[in-house]
């Protein structure tokens, strides 16, 4: 069996999450009991597979590509073109959301393409910018619509549908496309 990395927090939720490493992270609330954790894993068993199976693909792919990873002077590059394109962005959508937020960060990341911290500061991945712009739209729109829900709830997509109706297609791209993006 796979070894499972446990990360608790003060979340509300139980979540895993299959790394391109292969690496399998179960994130729990801080007071959840351990057998309530491991029947949550047990019952996503066939879905740990299929995401292992799916990052090794991805791996073979990336390997095969014959690229080569993105150089330190390329990110920074990347970066400075998210810090221009990325904020105007960030105003418009919030104005049409009717949210605030605090300050817009432009890293380079791995995992994640944006996120919301409950203060309402917002970070982008600077690996955006090698994305069509429908795509960066949605990470905006996604990243903002957790001014108004901080979960993945159905209300939460419905305030992203309600601005990106095909925002399904533009998950399906960045799962799909988003490991390229890391890559010359």
């Amino acid at each position: 069996m796979q070894k499972i990395l446990l990360k608790r927090s003060n979340r509300k939720t139980l979540s895993l999450e299959v790394t391109l490493d292969g690496q399998v992270i179960a994130r729990a609330p801080r007071n959840m009991p351990v057998e309530e954790i491991n029947r949550f894993i047990g019952s996503k068993a066939d879905w740990i597979e299929n995401s292992l199976s799916r990052m090794e693909k991805k791996r073979l792919e990336a390997d095969s590509s014959g690229s080569e990873p993105l150089s330190s002077g390329d990110i920074k590059l990347l970066a400075d073109k998210a810090k221009r394109v990325i904020p105007p962005k960030v105003h418009k959508y919030a104005a049409i959301i009717g949210v605030t937020y605090g300050r817009i960060t432009i890293r380079f990341q791995k995992s994640r393409w944006g996120s919301c911290s409950g203060k309402g500061n917002l970070n982008f991945n600077c690996l955006l910018m090698k994305a069509p712009d429908d795509i960066v739209d949605y990470v905006v729109v996604h990243e903002l619509c957790h001014r108004k829900h901080m979960n993945h709830s159905p209300r939460f997509w419905a305030e992203v549908e309600n601005i990106i109706p095909d925002y399904r297609e533009k998950r399906r791209w960045l799962k799909d496309h988003g490991q390229e993006l890391a890559r010359k």
